[in-house]
């Protein structure tokens, strides 16, 4: 009789933790079902922001970006898509590396920046597609590659667009005396632009934004005058 009493009296007990387990249970799965959605936007939020910052940063230079998205791939910091895993592999990265500097350095030479700043244009544009293609994961194909070369092109094209702007008249107001100035301040601006696209994408993202506009802004003027 005692335990048929002690089984009564623990059973009301019982069927409170029961009833306790089973909503929080129901409010985990709720949970889960909100915010994976939101989490998942996030992600792919911040890969197209990561992908536009690098596309972004090819304009100022073509190799940089490619090699530090590589280099962050290497490291962890940064997912690649599947068909870009090789931008993370030894030869790649030695490739990007060589192409980097050389680039940088042809950009101090008279006469040759400017022919490298004609030819820079549609590479950077290449460029600005595949970097932004290489980070964009977890999406489709035919999302990623739409998304890849209208905003990183189009951003990609901008930039190089307003660099090329600056360029020319760094070179009316100074006969080419001041176009290494505007080399070294490309290279910065494509070393800062790729790494802050990689620490803060969401931040790198508004910056593009503010540069996109002024870039339309720059070119408009000049071709008024």
């Amino acid at each position: 009789m005692r335990n048929r009493r002690k089984h009564n009296d623990c059973s009301p007990l019982r069927a409170a933790v029961r009833r306790k387990d089973l909503s929080s249970l129901y409010l985990n799965s709720v949970s889960r079902r909100i915010l994976t959605p939101v989490n998942d936007s996030f992600d792919l939020l911040f890969s197209v922001a990561l992908g536009i910052g690098l596309a972004a940063a090819t304009g100022f230079r073509v190799f940089v970006p490619l090699l530090v998205a590589g280099l962050a791939a290497r490291a962890g910091w940064v997912p690649l898509t599947e068909s870009f895993a090789w931008l993370q592999s030894t030869p790649a990265l030695v490739a990007l590396s060589t192409a980097a500097v050389l680039e940088i350095l042809a950009f101090y030479i008279p006469g040759l920046d400017h022919l490298l700043d004609v030819l820079a244009a549609p590479l950077a544009v290449i460029a600005g597609v595949l970097a932004s293609a290489s980070v964009m994961v977890d999406m489709p194909p035919e999302v990623r590659w739409p998304i890849a070369v209208i905003a990183g092109g189009g951003v990609a094209a901008l930039t190089k667009g307003a660099t090329a702007v600056v360029r020319a008249k760094s070179a009316a107001l100074t006969g080419g005396l001041g176009n290494p100035v505007v080399s070294t301040a490309e290279t910065a601006g494509a070393a800062t632009v790729s790494i802050l696209a990689i620490v803060a994408p969401l931040l790198c993202l508004a910056g593009v934004i503010a540069i996109a506009v002024w870039a339309v802004r720059r070119l408009r003027r000049s071709r008024a005058a």
